[in-house]
């Protein structure tokens, strides 16, 4: 989605089970000043080849996959915005490739499997042949987001799971299982890039550990909204996209650049 003036791309992820149409409550503010490039992670949404048909199934290869997406369009460098899973994504673009991630923000940010979702999920491959799929997916989604606001998010969550599937679930499942909390051990705590957390405070699964984390990374912030879960971006919109316009804006790089 081009804009005809500005030389600023910004690159939106969506979470598991989602697809780029969950921004669909960001897309017209963000393109009155920015040019959008909106990610279908594998098999999801648009993007028909999933994790379970590569050989090669990491963090890392979706990351470089996303890199390649900017090589095609010939951007050296952009600002990232993530909701959920799309924030490990992006932060695993970030390692691979720090000079090309000129901001990070993070909305409902995971950084670890809070042990009852991983309790949960462990009883799903216990149980996954004998009931619906998708019975199961609801649960998870009132488990993320159990109150009567988070409604409209519970909603689109399991609206748009529906187009996963269920083997294509179970093997990101698996690659996070694999992957999730050794990624964060290793990761460099002191990074540099510019980071905004945003954060519902009705995140109770994701919360906590944020709070915890961005205390110990150079150039971050957290704003954390308040009577809102997980899904920030679909719960409170308009301060979602207030705030990720202005870090954008207040960001040295844009500055620079813009000028």
């Amino acid at each position: 989605m081009g804009h005809s003036k500005s030389r600023e791309w910004i690159v939106m992820i969506h979470g598991i089970g989602g697809s780029s149409s969950i921004w669909f409550k960001q897309i017209r503010e963000l393109r009155k000043e920015f040019n959008l490039i909106l990610i279908d992670l594998p098999g999801h949404g648009g993007n028909e080849q999933g994790i379970c048909d590569d050989d090669d199934r990491s963090l890392f290869r979706i990351a470089r996959q996303i890199l390649m997406v900017l090589d095609r369009r010939q951007i050296h460098a952009a600002h990232f915005v993530g909701i959920s899973l799309g924030t490990i994504i992006i932060q695993a673009v970030q390692e691979l490739s720090p000079e090309r991630v000129k901001t990070m923000i993070l909305g409902g940010a995971v950084e670890r499997i809070y042990k009852p979702l991983l309790t949960f999920l462990k009883l799903m491959e216990w149980i996954e042949f004998l009931v619906p799929y998708m019975w199961l997916y609801r649960m998870a989604a009132y488990l993320l987001m159990p109150r009567k606001r988070h409604a409209e998010a519970r909603r689109v969550f399991i609206h748009e799971a529906v187009q996963l599937g269920q083997k294509e679930f179970f093997c990101w499942y698996n690659l996070l299982c694999r992957e999730l909390n050794p990624f964060f051990e290793r990761k460099r705590i002191y990074d540099e890039t510019p980071t905004l957390y945003i954060m519902g405070g009705e995140d109770f699964m994701f919360l906590p550990t944020i709070k915890t984390r961005f205390y110990h990374l150079k150039n971050s912030q957290l704003y954390i909204i308040h009577k809102c879960g997980h899904v920030c971006n679909i719960e409170r919109e308009k301060v979602f996209n207030h705030r990720c316009i202005d870090f954008i804006r207040s960001n040295d790089m844009y500055s620079s650049t813009a000028n």
